[in-house]
């Protein structure tokens, strides 16, 4: 089974449910703010942006703009790696751009962690975390916070896609049978093929075989993929 953190974004049905676990998790990070981001690439440079944040009156006023994000070195870090940033007012020093710091560390963004996934078709998921305090000098503790931002932004990643975007640029959902559905329920409990077999009463090859099925409708490589694609798109719960 999924820890509850993740497991609770990745069924998030709506944008409000999805906001909600985003600010618990962040909380529960030992975080004040967090800031996500959906962007979806069209042709002839254009993208949409679909932001969902929990920041304070007044900071999108003050901070938000094009300008400003093509000179802030978190937001164009995003842009380019996929590797996690861990900044704090040193990183706006060293790229020359300190009173941007300035500005967001008035409402109490004076450090945090954020990383992009670029995902297929021209997707993109952003998710950041901001705080006023100072973060862990230990280095396994940083690691750790680090690590579980990374974890949970891949399943939410999945729910933004699913709950933020409009029907017509939503993934296409493949018809899976009923057995098939109920092999992936009983894999993603962790049940081996032997189990899921002697739980559906059929024999360990056939329910290989609805668990192979279900692989390749949802065009996935091993099974534990083909669990979290289900999720996502909302056929197993």
């Amino acid at each position: 089974m999924l820890d509850g953190r993740y497991q609770s974004v990745l069924e998030a049905g709506n944008r409000a449910v999805f906001t909600s676990e985003l600010e618990h998790f962040t909380k529960a990070m030992g975080f004040d703010n967090f800031s996500a981001m959906t962007v979806v690439d069209h042709s002839l440079g254009r993208s949409d942006f679909i932001n969902v944040d929990n920041c304070p009156s007044g900071f999108r006023a003050a901070t938000d703009s094009p300008q400003l994000a093509q000179r802030d070195p978190v937001m164009q870090h995003c842009k380019r790696q996929s590797v996690p940033i861990v900044w704090d007012q040193q990183t706006y020093v060293r790229s020359n751009a300190a009173e941007l710091w300035e500005a967001q560390a008035r409402f109490g963004y004076r450090t945090g962690i954020a990383l992009a996934l670029h995902l297929p078709e021209g997707r993109h998921f952003v998710l950041g975390m901001e705080r006023s305090a100072a973060l862990p000098s230990n280095t396994t503790e940083l690691t750790r916070l680090v690590a579980d931002l990374q974890l949970f932004a891949v399943h939410a990643a999945d729910s933004a896609l699913r709950v933020l975007l409009p029907p017509d640029q939503q993934i296409d959902r493949p018809h899976l049978t009923p057995r098939e559905l109920e092999a992936l329920r009983w894999t993603m409990d962790g049940k081996t093929a032997w189990e899921v077999g002697t739980i559906l009463s059929i024999s360990e090859r056939t329910a290989v075989l609805h668990l192979s099925n279900a692989m390749r409708k949802l065009n996935c490589n091993n099974k534990h993929q083909a669990v979290l694609k289900a999720m996502r798109l909302g056929l197993i719960r």
